[in-house]
């Protein structure tokens, strides 16, 4: 029995991100009398290599050839970016149904073509459109946010002053989170939250009950 090749592995990414990735092509060397239309091998995002994709989008256009060589497109849009999705000949039933406005989830295979990437669409499914958030909060939480080197010494310094702010209470045992949000009303409340959570996490405090914090060191 023949052995199968192994398919790519479809990752979830958005249309931005895919549209900013680097992209990788097929460097052989073409006849001179033949049209040069590189090969996409893959995109790198990050440590990834990606070929095939997840993504949930908004139809924001469709198109369809009337012409001998018959396709059609859709441009999708996630808010991030637009990016078109084509299909050929036997595949066109897949958009048979899709209209503007249908939030849809597309697996399928990039392709690069007269300086333009698009999708090769494998599966084509109806969405409801919430599931646009949800794809967008999960591929936040996968994404760690990367900081520069200025916002790392913001995060420290708000770091210090939590610590200095718990270590000063504990003639008072402890303080309210709600407090130290208060007294540090310049930075965002979630930022504030976020590195509470990180020195409970890290034993550099600790929660003698619930909204309230101490210093352990």
């Amino acid at each position: 029995m023949p052995e199968q090749k192994k398919r790519e592995t479809a990752y979830k990414i958005r249309i931005g991100d895919i549209l900013k990735a680097h992209q990788v092509f097929d460097q052989t060397p073409v006849p001179i009398d033949k049209p040069r239309n590189p090969r996409l091998l893959h995109i790198e995002f990050g440590d990834k290599k990606i070929l095939r994709i997840n993504i949930i989008a908004n139809s924001v256009d469709k198109y369809e050839s009337q012409g001998e060589t018959r396709f059609a497109s859709i441009t999708l849009d996630d808010g991030s970016g637009q990016i078109k999705a084509r299909v050929f000949r036997d595949d066109l039933d897949k958009f048979k149904d899709i209209v503007q406005g249908d939030t849809l989830l597309i697996i399928g295979v990039l392709r690069f073509f007269n300086q333009e990437i698009y999708i090769i669409p494998e599966i084509v499914r109806k969405y409801d459109p919430k599931y646009l958030l949800v794809r967008k909060l999960e591929l936040e939480k996968a994404s760690p946010r990367v900081l520069t080197s200025d916002q790392k010494k913001e995060i420290k310094a708000l770091r210090d002053e939590i610590i200095e702010l718990v270590k000063n209470a504990e003639p008072y045992n402890g303080i309210d989170k709600d407090e130290i949000i208060l007294k540090l009303r310049e930075t965002k409340p979630d930022i504030i939250s976020q590195e509470i959570i990180k020195l409970l996490e890290e034993g550099i405090m600790y929660e003698p009950r619930p909204g309230r914090v101490r210093y352990l060191g």
